[in-house]
């Protein structure tokens, strides 16, 4: 019996207009764009604008284009799943919201939270419908607007963080192209270094929350680095070895956009040479689910058929892992 694959067939990125420089950040905390830079490798970030607009604002417009791209219609769609930390409302889902939006009627979608490795557990996630042959066109989303959970007088974590949204349809293919292999890993106890104090149920809003800031992001940065530095390049090395391949066979690394130094150790332990790494954290920042679709949106043009790629996140929780991708399509095809 052929084997069926979830592949990648299309991809659509967006950001909001407005850039939030280093030199407008040194205007509004105790920074510098040297600091910035030589710690993170930031230049700058976008930030969502506006009365009334949310998350779900940014991805429908990545779900609009990716549906005009692929010549997808909206009731096509079988399931929706998006990735985020920041959804529109405790429930119900921002998925459900998006859907609305975009006038997607005959799916079922959920949202997902595994922090910055959200997108890469979804896309596994949403390949598994695909495999199974329940399912012919899963959208997969990765959007979060960080700046609504950033505070802006905590000059170690506001300088890292941006709002933007990716999202890909995931089609079977019978080739030999499409989500290969993952590796899909946690560690519970990681949550101390990196979290959302209050506003959940351990800790629900009050004015005492509120006052001691606790809806903000609280990261431990040192703690948090050294997990991830070495948990990100680990599991790329690990499916590399997994599935028999060199880094000559590698044409892309595609990484989580934490840290430029996290993302430089992974692409070193892999051998793999700068030029087949993909970076955008100069300029978005990080997102956190939409780092990774928003790479693959960047790169598209670039992309071959074929073309083997490694994807590697980590995020708070803890959460990381590494999926094994093989390009499904040439970026012609789609125009």
């Amino acid at each position: 019996m052929t084997k069926l694959r979830a592949a990648i067939t299309a991809i659509q990125g967006y950001v909001p207009d407005f850039v939030l420089t280093n030199e407008i950040l040194e205007t509004m905390v105790d920074t510098s764009d040297e600091w910035i830079t030589t710690r993170t490798g930031i230049k700058e970030r976008r930030i969502q604008k506006g009365e009334g607009l949310a998350t779900s604002d940014m991805a429908v417009e990545a779900v609009k284009g990716l549906l005009i791209k692929s010549g997808t219609k909206p009731e096509e769609v079988d399931l929706m799943i998006c990735a985020t930390v920041t959804p529109d409302m405790v429930y119900p889902a921002t998925a459900n919201i998006i859907c609305d939006k975009a006038g997607i009627k005959n799916a079922f979608s959920y949202d997902l939270n595994a922090a910055c490795s959200g997108f890469i557990y979804a896309l596994v996630t949403g390949s598994q419908f695909i495999e199974t042959g329940k399912y012919k066109k899963v959208i997969v989303v990765g959007a979060d607007k960080m700046s609504s959970i950033v505070d802006y007088t905590d000059r170690q974590t506001c300088v890292i963080f941006g709002d933007g949204c990716g999202a890909v349809l995931l089609e079977p293919t019978t080739e030999e192209t499409g989500i290969m292999d993952s590796i899909l890993l946690s560690d519970g106890s990681g949550r101390i270094h990196l979290h959302q104090k209050a506003g959940g149920s351990l800790r629900p809003s009050s004015h005492e929350t509120i006052d001691n800031k606790e809806h903000y992001i609280y990261q431990e940065g040192q703690a948090v680095f050294k997990f991830a530095v070495t948990r990100m390049a680990d599991t790329a090395v690990e499916i590399m070895e997994k599935n028999n391949l060199k880094s000559e066979d590698i044409a892309w690394l595609v990484p989580h956009q934490a840290n430029l130094r996290i993302i430089d150790a992974t692409g070193k332990r892999m051998g793999l040479p700068r030029e087949k790494v993909m970076i955008n954290i100069q300029k978005f920042g990080n997102t956190t689910n939409g780092t990774i679709p928003l790479c693959l949106w960047e790169w598209e043009n670039q992309l071959k058929k074929g073309d083997n790629i490694i994807i590697a996140a980590f995020g708070g929780g803890f959460t990381w892992g590494a999926i094994y991708l093989k390009w499904a399509y040439n970026s012609w095809q789609l125009l």
